[in-house]
C-alpha cells in the first residue's frame, strides 16, 4: 500500500496502511457483487454468454465455463489464480429467486427465504429487515473496529428520494447504512473514492446531469476497485445494471453488457493477483436472470461464484450456496473470533 492522507469518509483509508487509530490493515475482502446474473445452458438462441466476446473470463476458465459440467472436479473449476463455484441461489424453496432476500442471504449467511417462507424481493419487506437486523458482514466488521464501505455511489435525486419515503433502500444500501456506514455520493465518485455500478461514469453524465464526473474504461474501473479494496477490511461492489439488462432489452444487447463486466473483472482479477497479496476477491451473484432471454423473468439457474486470493481453493471448497459466502468472509477475517488476531487488524 502506498501513502497518502486520510479521506474525509471515517470509514476509509485512501492508500495508506495506518488507519487513523493506528490499526494496520492485513486480511481483506471485497465482493463485486453483479445482479441477476446465472450460469445457463449453451443454446446461442436463449444464453448471450454463447455470443459475448469474453476474452477475460474465457481465458482464465476456458470455453463455456458459464455452462455447469459435472465432469469439473468437485463440480469446480480451479485454475492456478481463480476458483469458479456453481452456487445454489434457491435455498431449498421452491419458485424463482429474488434480489432482496438472496442478497440478504448473502450478506448474513442466514437462509433468509426459509426463514420467511418465501423468495421475495426486489426491495425488502419487513420479515426480510428483521433477519438483516440480527446482524450482516457490513456490521460485524465494525462492531470490532474495522473499516467497511459499500463502494458504489448514489446521485442525490436517490438521497432525496428515500428521504421522503418515495423509494426504499434496497438490501445491500440498507445493511450498510444500518452499519452506521455512510452511502457514497458524486462526490466520492468524484474524487476516486467510489466506481460507478455502470463501470464507465458515462450514464451519471448522460442520464444524471453531472458533466463533471470523470469517464473510464471498464478494464480501468475494475482497476480501481481493486485498488479502493485495500482501504478496508471489507468492502461491496454492487453491478445492478446486469439485472436490467436480463428484464429488457434484446439477447444481443444482454451479449454486450456481458463484454463490459468481462473487462471490469479482467482488469479487478489481473489487478487483484498483482497487488493484492493479503486480500479475498468474491464475485457472486443473487440469482439467475440475464442467461435466459427467451423471457423477462429470474431463473433457478446456479450462480456463478468466482474466488481469488489465498487459499481460494481451499475457501471455494466450502461453497455450495449463498449462505456460504458470509461464512468465507468470517473465516477469512476470523469474525467469529473473541481476539481477531492478526486476520483482521494487526497492532502496530
Amino acid at each position: 500500500m502506498s501513502n497518502s492522507t486520510v479521506s474525509r469518509n471515517p470509514y476509509a483509508v485512501t492508500r495508506n496502511p495506518m488507519t487513523d487509530n493506528g490499526l494496520r490493515i492485513t486480511n481483506y475482502v471485497h465482493i463485486f457483487f453483479m445482479d441477476g446474473v446465472g450460469m445457463g445452458t449453451a443454446d446461442a438462441n436463449l444464453n448471450p454468454f454463447v455470443t459475448a466476446h469474453m476474452p477475460y473470463l474465457n481465458g482464465l476458465f476456458g470455453e463455456e465455463w458459464y455452462v455447469p459440467n459435472g465432469s469439473w472436479v468437485n463440480g469446480r473449476l480451479a485454475p492456478p489464480h481463480a476458483t469458479l463455484i456453481p452456487t445454489d441461489a434457491n435455498l431449498g424453496l421452491p419458485g424463482k429467486p429474488q434480489s432482496a432476500s438472496g442478497q440478504a442471504a448473502i450478506l448474513t449467511g442466514r437462509n433468509v427465504p426459509q426463514l420467511i417462507g418465501e423468495h421475495y424481493g426486489p426491495k425488502p419487506n419487513q420479515a426480510v429487515r428483521d433477519v438483516m437486523a440480527q446482524g450482516t458482514l457490513f456490521s460485524e466488521v465494525t462492531a470490532v473496529g474495522g473499516h467497511a464501505a459499500l463502494l458504489s455511489p448514489y446521485p442525490q435525486g436517490y438521497f432525496d428520494a428515500i428521504k421522503s419515503g418515495k423509494r426504499l433502500y434496497s438490501s445491500v444500501p440498507l445493511a450498510a447504512t444500518a452499519a452506521g456506514l455512510e452511502l457514497m455520493t458524486a462526490d466520492d465518485l468524484r474524487h476516486g473514492r467510489a466506481v460507478s455500478p455502470d463501470f464507465t461514469g458515462q450514464g451519471w453524465r448522460e442520464y444524471l446531469g453531472y458533466a463533471d464526473i470523470p469517464v473510464f474504461t471498464p478494464y480501468e474501473a475494475g482497476q480501481r476497485l481493486a485498488r479502493l479494496a485495500r482501504d478496508y477490511h471489507f468492502s461491496f461492489f454492487e453491478h445492478w445494471p446486469s439485472d436490467r439488462a436480463g428484464h429488457r432489452g434484446s439477447l444481443a444487447e444482454a451479449a454486450q453488457h456481458l463484454e463490459l463486466i468481462d473487462a471490469a473483472l479482467g482488469g479487478l482479477i489481473e489487478t487483484w493477483n498483482q497487488e493484492n497479496d493479503t486480500g479475498l476477491l468474491i464475485i457472486t451473484s443473487d440469482h439467475g436472470n440475464i442467461e435466459e432471454k427467451g423471457h423477462r423473468q429470474h431463473t433457478r439457474n446456479p450462480v456463478p461464484t468466482i474466488l481469488v486470493g489465498p487459499g481460494h481453493a481451499e475457501l471455494a471448497a466450502k461453497i455450495n450456496d449463498l449462505t456460504d459466502i458470509a461464512q468465507i468472509v468470517r473465516r477469512y477475517l476470523r469474525l467469529g473470533d473473541e481476539e481477531i488476531g492478526e486476520s483482521l487488524i494487526a497492532n502496530l
